[in-house]
């Protein structure tokens, strides 16, 4: 894993601007903390922050690659987990290799197929090559978007960049927001529209899509997208290929030159991770595998059950643990670094984010970090097999917004009326869900009810699984750990995405078809459990500090957040109970701590980024 960015240029001569590229490449440094490397031509430029995970020795970029009198470049972040297939198949077209790194792969790949390359990687990728001969550069992201790449086009230039703050190092790209970045902030939340970068200019290039950018201008085109097609497997065949999907899976992703572990919180889907990679390294003789746990200093007292989290993680993990024998390591944080790390996580994502959820996730990285340089993780198995709350209830699936958007006049009620003029959040939110809805493929003749479960599938795969995909990323990636996520591999996606609703929820369970799956895998206690999300803090002293920063603030007349909300709201809110205020968003009720929290992040993001509202 590791941080790219480029500048593209046919009217300037971008050998002059070499301390503009080190800026731009130096952002990215916590995502490789290990080499940096910078390739400079007249008309290209690019820049790579290097995490070390296969061949360390060799697989420094840029990497240039030259036949006859063709000179190719490649900047890379991410995995391949068919190198090895592909690999072959190069050599026996006459290919040699010269390091055992996956860029070589990906570098050669692109030289024998093209931009047709990209139809036969298995892996989370995002890249640019350099084509000097014929003058163009070539941008792909993997087709889940686990890996994220931004991208400005800006009077014949083209900057490109694994985060937004590559791009925000160059000169000519100021921090600017609009009425329409401000309503991804306020009313979507960190479940952005997919390829809004939230700056005025900036955008994020989609998942399963390809940009070219030549002389001429710049193109993009879908390399891939969910299809919609008869499932034929039956319940039994089809438990059977899923199960057979996560391991062939999983031991691809396993593969690395440095120390991996895996992330258990007891449930389901870290369990099943866990459980597979252990059984794998007791096969292959690699020993015990370590994994991972987090919960908060004062949770053991302070917990309270919700349908969103109906029991805590700490038995569960001691459960798992034992039963797989693995090197546990327990992570625990208190208030004050938990707190702390608010400002950190604005940092890491370059925007507001999804608060102490984000910031938990950021310090139990860096802890991981410690031991490991690579991670397996559950994340996006409830997207992908419909293990949220909201697949199964009735005002859910009949409510014509988002799952997870509904309910929010609340916190629409937090903001200024200014600005929620600027913003219509409400119309905002509507016109995102119809354009959602407009895409999602479907099959002829399909009736009322399948066709909605497939709607919901579609909307948690492609509109809520990259709000986790992206925290789980930014945050990993700022303490330089890569996470890998062995559910978004496409092959398992596009599967379970056509398989009936009846099927998925067997037994009536959420994730019902992937329990029946993992029979014999895991225990049956362990199977039967209810799912629970990331756990966040419980401990009253967090809503007491969040509270007081957030009415420091109202307190500031120099502060950007205090003309963007309702001041006398928030003070009321503040002078209730905290935990009085609940409303479903992101993926759990979000409480009156968490959108305090939220709220001085949006303060820090304006002061620290010096962003200028454009309204």
């Amino acid at each position: 894993m590791c941080g790219i960015t480029g500048w593209v240029s046919w009217n300037k001569d971008l050998t002059r601007y070499p301390a503009i590229l080190e800026n731009m490449t130096e952002t990215l440094a916590p995502r490789g903390p290990d080499a940096s490397g910078k390739w400079l031509t007249a008309n290209c430029a690019f820049g790579h922050r290097r995490l070390s995970v296969i061949d360390p020795a060799g697989g420094a970029q840029p990497m240039v690659r030259r036949r006859e009198d063709d000179t190719y470049v490649i900047v890379y972040n991410g995995e391949l987990y068919n190198a090895p297939e592909l690999r072959r198949e190069l050599e026996s077209s006459g290919y040699s290799f010269r390091t055992t790194c996956d860029t070589e792969v990906l570098l050669l790949s692109y030289m024998e197929w093209g931009e047709s390359c990209v139809d036969r990687l298995n892996g989370i990728f995002a890249f640019a090559v350099w084509d000097d001969n014929r003058r163009r550069v070539f941008l792909a992201r993997d087709r889940l978007g686990v890996k994220p790449l931004f991208y400005a086009l800006r009077d014949g230039e083209l900057l490109f960049g694994s985060e937004p703050k590559a791009i925000l190092a160059h000169p000519g790209f100021p921090a600017e927001v609009d009425a329409e970045g401000l309503a991804e902030v306020f009313a979507l939340g960190p479940a952005r529209t997919p390829g809004h970068g939230i700056y005025r200019g900036l955008k994020e290039l989609l998942p399963g899509h390809c940009l070219t950018f030549t002389p001429e201008g710049a193109s993009t085109r879908a390399y891939w997208r969910l299809e919609a097609l008869p499932h034929r497997d039956d319940e039994e065949d089809t438990a059977e290929h899923i199960r057979w999907l996560l391991r062939d899976t999983l031991e691809r992703q396993l593969v690395s030159d440095v120390p991996v572990c895996a992330l258990l919180s007891g449930g389901l889907d870290s369990s099943a991770l866990s459980a597979l990679a252990a059984d794998y390294y007791a096969r292959t003789g690699q020993g015990t595998i370590d994994t991972y746990s987090i919960d908060y200093v004062g949770n053991d007292k302070h917990f309270r059950a919700s349908v969103y989290q109906p029991n805590p993680d700490r038995p569960w993990v001691d459960r798992m643990r034992e039963h797989l024998n693995t090197r546990h390591h327990f992570v625990e944080f208190d208030t004050p670094e938990l707190v702390d790390s608010l400002r950190s996580v604005v940092l890491a994502r370059d925007t507001p984010g999804m608060a102490d959820v984000d910031g938990s996730l950021l310090l139990f990285c860096r802890e991981i970090k410690k031991n490991a340089t690579v991670a397996i993780s559950g994340e996006a198995a409830d997207e992908v097999f419909g293990g949220y709350p909201w697949f199964h209830r009735k005002e859910a699936l009949e409510a014509n917004t988002f799952p997870w958007a509904i309910s929010t006049e609340a916190r629409f009620g937090l903001l200024s009326p200014e600005l929620a003029k600027a913003i219509r959040p409400e119309e905002y939110v509507a016109d995102r869900y119809r354009q959602a809805i407009g895409e999602v493929p479907h099959l002829d003749g399909e009736d009322p009810a399948a066709r909605r479960m497939r709607e919901m599938s579609y909307l948690n795969i492609t509109r809520f699984m990259p709000t986790l995909l992206d925290r789980k990323d930014r945050m990993s990636m700022a303490c330089g750990l890569e996470v890998r996520v062995p559910y978004c591999d496409h092959r398992l996606v596009q599967y379970v995405w056509n398989v009936p609703w009846s099927i998925k929820s067997k037994n009536g369970r959420e994730k019902g078809i992937l329990r029946h799956a993992l029979r014999g895998v895991l225990p049956d206690d362990v199977i039967d459990r209810k799912k629970s999300p990331f756990p966040k803090t419980h401990n009253p002293a967090y809503a007491q500090a969040v509270k007081r920063w957030v009415l420091d603030i109202l307190d500031d007349s120099r502060s950007p957040l205090r003309p963007l909300v309702n001041a006398g709201q928030l003070r009321k809110l503040a002078a209730d109970d905290l935990d009085s205020f609940q409303i479903p968003f992101f993926g759990q009720l979000m409480t009156g701590p968490q959108t305090f929290a939220f709220l001085a992040q949006v303060d820090t993001w304006l002061r620290e980024y010096k962003v200028r509202l454009v309204l």
